[in-house]
């Protein structure tokens, strides 16, 4: 499968310029800090609302693809909220180190999933990824922002500031209204769309930069339990449920394998600037989604030949 390889080698040269370019060129803090803000509040939003105006939602078995990976999310979300007190106690798993586990299983590398639909299906297999993206990051994002917002905090906030922690978040609102723009026919003068995406296509090398910047090598070395944890749970355990859970809800063919190998890529980048603006373990983040994307080079060819025979 040396479209998925190919499409992992820059993922993995970025962050490692990453690392270079914060103890070499780079090596104010405030730099880094900068880039953090931009990507969080202004890139990742712009292809977030861009992938939104543009998804075709005619040309995919909505219900299905949609659905398949929206039941797989609400089983691991609830399942990693019944085990916490277990981790808790017994591996003294802290509520911030909880929140980087619960972000390296629950999210996804847009990226990376548009441009293996890309190399293997080719625009066919980009819809169905761009429909599922769209309508399922603002799930996700509810998600890790309330995981963030009760257990980042040394005093957990109530109800109501989680709410305003999720009414301030801007990945939700792009989502939001791409979407609403999508759905009301607005169609945009042209220059929008391409500044829109112009931004939008920035923000993934600035968040794998900052990812790269983040990395701690010696932990590397020796990856943290809750590391490998996240690597079973993401790249084997999510990706098996939604395949069968897609296979259960009448998806086959290019629809099946598509979602299957989005429930297979590594963690999203944008995890870790959230991790940090929100009190989380980034370090432990971005060990997560580094040892990832190691490993998913090795799991995502697998789900592929799985996914690709069960479906056929």
């Amino acid at each position: 499968m040396s479209v998925i390889f190919d499409s992992l080698v820059p993922v993995a040269l970025l962050i490692a310029l990453g690392y270079a370019l914060h103890r070499t060129l780079l090596r104010d803090p405030s730099h880094w800090f900068g880039m953090e803000q931009l990507t969080y509040f202004v890139l990742f939003p712009a292809l977030l609302l861009i992938s939104g105006i543009r998804a075709d939602l005619s040309k995919v078995s909505f219900a299905g693809v949609v659905g398949a990976y929206a039941i797989t999310l609400t089983l691991f979300f609830f399942s990693l909220l019944a085990i916490r007190p277990l981790l808790a106690q017994r591996l003294a798993i802290s509520g911030p180190a909880f929140t980087s586990l619960c972000q390296g299983v629950l999210r996804w590398n847009s990226y990376i999933a548009l441009a293996v639909g890309d190399g293997l299906f080719g625009a066919e297999g980009v819809a169905v990824m761009a429909v599922a993206l769209v309508c399922l990051i603002p799930m996700v994002n509810v998600m890790v922002v309330w995981v963030l917002a009760r257990y980042a905090s040394a005093k957990p906030p109530g109800m109501g500031e989680v709410l305003r922690q999720l009414a301030r978040n801007p990945l939700i609102w792009s989502c939001g209204l791409g979407m609403g723009i999508n759905a009301a026919g607005i169609h945009l003068p042209a220059v929008v769309l391409e500044f829109t995406d112009m931004l939008g296509r920035a923000s993934l090398a600035v968040g794998l930069l900052v990812v790269g910047a983040g990395l701690t090598l010696r932990n590397l070395a020796r990856p943290q339990l809750m590391t490998w944890l996240a690597v079973v749970l993401n790249l084997l355990m999510k990706p098996a449920c939604t395949l069968a859970i897609g296979y259960a809800l009448g998806l086959r063919g290019l629809e099946l394998t598509a979602i299957a190998l989005l429930a297979a890529v590594p963690s999203s980048p944008s995890g870790y600037v959230l991790a940090r603006q929100m009190g989380g373990d980034a370090p432990l983040l971005a060990e997560i989604l580094t040892i990832q994307i190691l490993v998913s080079a090795v799991t995502l060819p697998l789900v592929a030949m799985v996914a690709t025979a069960v479906g056929s």
